[in-house]
């Protein structure tokens, strides 16, 4: 498949996705929600290397986002005290949580119409091991600030190596790894620089970390998302031929953010 072609078919599965999730009523109240482009790409490579037909690798990569989607919903949900909340938000509150069940759900309605209970039990499972991560990320806090970048690679990156393991497809688990955690830690430093507000960085800030917390936890994921990209670099050129568009997708990532990360130390 030429890049062009590919290109289109994720358009096309995304566009499937959007039309899945779209709900006029929840869209009055909340944002749209968030599709993970990342994801979509490395799933939609990773079907196009094997046989299934063109139908079930849509619907494995369809399914699987919806409960990706599910998830990030669920996530954005607060915690603000009762006391405090307005109606408003508290209205939006609880659409939020209504509307991860309701994308949830989806993903079981369209498994079930395939009948496809070995899917559904991979997704069923992957989706209590990420709950059960959390957990231990946010409330029981790991031992050691290597053990939390751990616990969060996996709660990235959990959902599709368990799919990957179930087409028979874990030459991609070592690069999904570095690429969603780094992906993920850069995301989280640019909030925290623009807004201050970053549950990752707080628990960073948290653990051990003494003078200036902040900026120590800042330098902490830069040196974790520069190890990622390097173990990246080792990842992708370990990829099998027939992942050669994920492999120029992201050999071409790697080029931009080697780019950008030079320029910034040059201006520094």
């Amino acid at each position: 498949m030429d890049s062009i072609s590919l290109e289109l078919q994720l358009r096309r599965i995304k566009s499937a996705i959007e039309k899945q999730i779209s709900h006029p009523y929840l869209e009055r109240y909340i944002p749209k929600p968030f599709i993970d482009n990342d994801k979509l790409m490395i799933l939609t490579s990773l079907m196009n290397t094997t046989d299934l037909s063109e139908s079930k690798k849509d619907h494995y990569i369809i399914t699987t986002m919806l409960v990706q989607v599910a998830l990030d919903t669920h996530d954005l949900v607060t915690n603000q005290s009762m006391e405090k909340e307005s109606v408003q938000h508290k209205v939006e509150r609880q659409l939020t949580v209504l509307a991860g069940d309701y994308y949830s759900g989806l993903y079981y309605f369209l498994l079930s119409k395939l009948d496809d209970v070995d899917m559904i039990h991979v997704l069923a499972s992957a989706i209590k091991e990420i709950n059960e991560l959390k957990m231990s990320a946010y409330y029981n806090k790991p031992d050691s600030i290597q053990d939390w970048m751990r616990v969060v690679k996996q709660i990235e990156s959990l959902l599709i190596q368990r799919v990957a393991e179930h087409i028979q497809g874990t030459e991609i688990n070592a690069l999904s790894g570095e690429w969603l955690l780094m992906r993920r830690l850069t995301k989280e430093k640019q909030h925290f620089l623009k807004s201050g507000q970053s549950e990752l960085i707080h628990v960073l800030t948290g653990h051990e970390l003494s003078n200036n917390p902040s900026k120590q936890a800042i330098q902490l994921v830069e040196g974790t998302i520069q190890k990622c990209v390097q173990k990246m670099e080792t990842a992708v050129n370990q990829l099998p031929f027939q992942f050669n568009q994920l492999t120029s997708y992201v050999h071409a990532l790697i080029y931009d953010y080697s780019r950008k990360n030079t320029k910034v130390v040059e201006e520094g």
